[in-house]
């Protein structure tokens, strides 16, 4: 299984309504520290269509869920639990990398006797390393990241540095459906480009972010041309600032 086959939205991407919890989580994921009054919760949602009742009554949903904690100047923050996936996010949004020399990182899977649910939790661990499937328990990918693996990993995969016969372009095409990825993105960037709607954009760049995290983040020389990773990047980062802005959203 390729990482992307099931993390890729096809190029006619189908967005996600928005929901109180959807908004909240998205704002603090993207907010550091992830922490908000809740004046300035209720300040920022307003223009999504999430009413000031709306909002209480989710975050006390998602407070005794274990979504939410709450901080010392009556606001709330990301739980423990969030705190990783909001640096994933981090990792997403802005990629840390090194020039490439031509190696690959790969791993092969040592551990036996993992039931299924142990498996599909390693498999969406590798995929979320960016790492790709060549065949059964053989995973890799360019070692152009500047990142270590997980410690544990080692009582399940051994990891090697390798230099594959096969041409890397190549190879690249065919652990990533890279053309899939590049299509959604660029009809993401034309939604965003198009939405004037404070909810409309702010279901687009949650796509955006959903979609980042499935970038591979190759070495250039490995992608096609006019690849649309950076520009999306760009893209959330302006709307980021834009949610900055004192009203919350930014006048026309």
């Amino acid at each position: 299984m390729r990482m992307n086959d099931v993390s890729a939205e096809p190029a006619d991407v189908d967005l996600r309504p928005l929901s109180a919890r959807s908004v909240v989580l998205s704002l603090l994921l993207g907010t550091h520290p992830p922490e908000l009054p809740v004046r300035d919760l209720i300040r920022i949602v307003e223009p999504f269509g999430v009413g000031g009742s709306t909002l209480r009554a989710a975050l006390s949903r998602m407070t005794a869920a274990g979504d939410l904690r709450r901080t010392d100047d009556a606001g709330y923050g990301l739980s423990d639990r969030l705190l990783a996936r909001q640096r994933r996010q981090d990792e997403a949004v802005r990629p840390r990398t090194r020039a490439w020399r031509g190696d690959w990182e790969m791993l092969v899977i040592t551990a036996t006797g993992r039931g299924p649910a142990a498996r599909a939790d390693l498999r969406g661990r590798l995929a979320s390393l960016r790492l790709a499937e060549l065949r059964e328990g053989v995973w890799l990918r360019p070692a152009n990241l500047a990142r270590p693996l997980p410690e544990d990993l080692a009582d399940t995969a051994q990891s090697y540095t390798a230099r594959p016969d096969r041409p890397a372009p190549e190879l690249a095409a065919g652990l990533w459906p890279l053309d899939t990825w590049a299509g959604t993105a660029r009809a993401l960037l034309a939604r965003a480009s198009a939405s004037r709607l404070p909810a409309d954009r702010f279901t687009v760049f949650a796509a955006a972010v959903r979609h980042l995290l499935a970038d591979p983040v190759l070495p250039p020389e490995l992608l096609p041309a006019d690849w649309p990773g950076d520009e999306l990047r760009t893209a959330y980062a302006d709307f980021r600032a834009e949610l900055r802005e004192p009203s919350g959203y930014p006048a026309d």
